[in-house]
């Protein structure tokens, strides 16, 4: 069996809805890209359809805090790469890191913390990851050696991978 890849990415186009009038892609939207990517790439490498296991359970996860920089503007019609990893997990809760940047990697746009909280949607409570949640974060998780968002993007900005 093949493992599962720690780091996943794909590519978008920025589209002229999501762009304010300067052409750049709207703040909020950013937050949009990066979670329709996540989605998609969950469903695509680790079989996860947290949509289906919503249907079929009534646990899924939902969005506890997002913490995101803006560093280089994303323009009408250009072709990103966004890249995500999970970088921490407990038994309830899972922080994934996700980044934009152009299409060949060659500067980083924006990037996000997003703490998801596990939750039974019908008795409205946090909920304990199973087991089998567990050993899948256990294998894809590739924590970064800073420790906060702050330290994050300064390593970043150190490398001048954002300019």
């Amino acid at each position: 069996m093949n493992a599962l890849p720690k780091v996943l990415q794909s590519k978008a186009k920025i589209r002229f809805q999501h762009c304010d009038p300067f052409n750049h892609l709207n703040n909020g939207n950013y937050i949009d890209y990066f979670m329709n990517h996540r989605e998609d790439m969950l469903i695509e490498h680790y079989d996860l359809d947290i949509y289906k296991i919503a249907k079929q359970t009534g646990k899924s996860w939902v969005s506890g805090s997002n913490q995101i920089v803006y560093l280089k503007p994303a323009l009408l019609m250009e072709t990103v790469t966004v890249e995500s990893q999970l970088i921490g997990y407990n038994d309830s809760e899972l922080c994934v890191e996700m980044r934009m940047y152009d299409e060949h990697k060659s500067y980083l746009k924006s990037m996000i913390w997003c703490s998801f909280v596990h939750f039974n949607l019908l008795e409205q409570k946090r909920e304990q990851h199973s087991d089998s949640f567990m050993t899948i974060f256990e294998e894809v998780n590739n924590p970064v050696p800073e420790t906060t968002f702050e330290e994050r993007i300064k390593h970043f900005k150190t490398k001048r991978v954002y300019s």
